[in-house]
């Protein structure tokens, strides 16, 4: 017999399981810049605002010698626990969803449902945890995305001490649970100005490509790339390779580049995800015609 386990990570039969996520103006809830909600399997619901998430903060490079590394403002590691551990805990007797709101000062997670069967909050504090959904917690845990059972709260802590971010901050009030990553503020100065690249969006709407600004000049493949995902933004490369009639390798190269230059997002799994083409990649396939 299928569990309800089973329909959370197999489908979207209950429609109160899904992930709302936002990025809000300043410090508060008053003003939205962008919000998304995702449905379906609950991994996938987490691979999802993950990936919301990293677009939705600045990306910072480094020079190391010859090699430029990037590096997001806060710790993809610490935001993928914050998420994971949002679905493993949840009360699914209360049908509110879960919540991941970016703010100026600090990304955080809210899931229905306080601390588990009389756990306290020094008790989570020093790594104890008590399992409410088991079946789910075990199987994420054959998929590697659960270590060990009460370690999320230690790797956020770490993760956050190793970028030099202030302390992550716990709260549990009106049978929520919610944790907050706070990030750093990055005044603009001749040793980090090249740091904090803004989030993907706003590139966009300043008109930045990756590195380069202006408007960018797609090659004939890329333009027709972006002309087909817009009519179906689930061709896999090998169905744009057949229809534009090149090989596969070529087509990998060139959304390789659609990406860097912004114009094309992944949402969710290789096989279950889809492409979003971005307002610049409607203008520049609209310029090219």
């Amino acid at each position: 017999m299928a569990t309800n386990a089973y329909a959370l990570l197999t489908s979207d039969h209950f429609p109160f399981s899904k992930t709302q996520c936002a990025v809000f103006k300043g410090t508060d809830r008053a003003v939205f810049l962008d919000k998304r909600e995702f449905t379906g399997p609950i991994y996938t619901q987490i691979e999802e605002a993950v990936d919301f998430v990293l677009r939705n903060i600045r990306l910072g490079a480094t020079i190391d010698g010859l090699v430029r590394k990037e590096k997001y403002e806060l710790p993809p590691e610490a935001i993928r626990e914050m998420i994971i551990n949002a679905h493993c805990h949840r009360n699914l007797l209360d049908e509110s969803c879960i919540q991941v709101a970016v703010y100026d000062d600090r990304l955080e997670v809210t899931s229905p449902g306080g601390l588990y069967n009389g756990l306290t909050y020094e008790e989570v504090m020093n790594g104890h945890s008590k399992i409410r959904n088991k079946a789910i917690a075990n199987i994420f845990s054959q998929m590697g995305l659960v270590e060990a059972w009460g370690s999320g709260i230690k790797r956020i802590f770490n993760a956050a001490k190793e970028y030099g971010l202030p302390e992550p901050k716990f709260q549990e009030f009106d049978n929520m649970f919610r944790v907050e990553l706070f990030r750093n503020s990055l005044p603009m100065t001749s040793e980090n100005k090249h740091i904090g690249e803004t989030s993907e969006k706003h590139r966009r709407n300043i008109g930045e490509t990756s590195e380069k600004r202006g408007i960018v000049e797609l090659n004939s493949t890329q333009q027709e790339i972006v002309k087909l995902l817009l009519e179906n933004n689930q061709l896999s490369a090998a169905k744009l390779a057949e229809k534009i009639g090149v090989a596969s390798r070529n087509i990998e190269s060139n959304i390789k580049k659609l990406k860097e230059f912004g114009i094309l997002v992944r949402h969710g799994s290789p096989k279950n995800g889809y492409w979003e083409v971005t307002d610049c990649g409607e203008k520049n396939n609209e310029d090219t015609e």
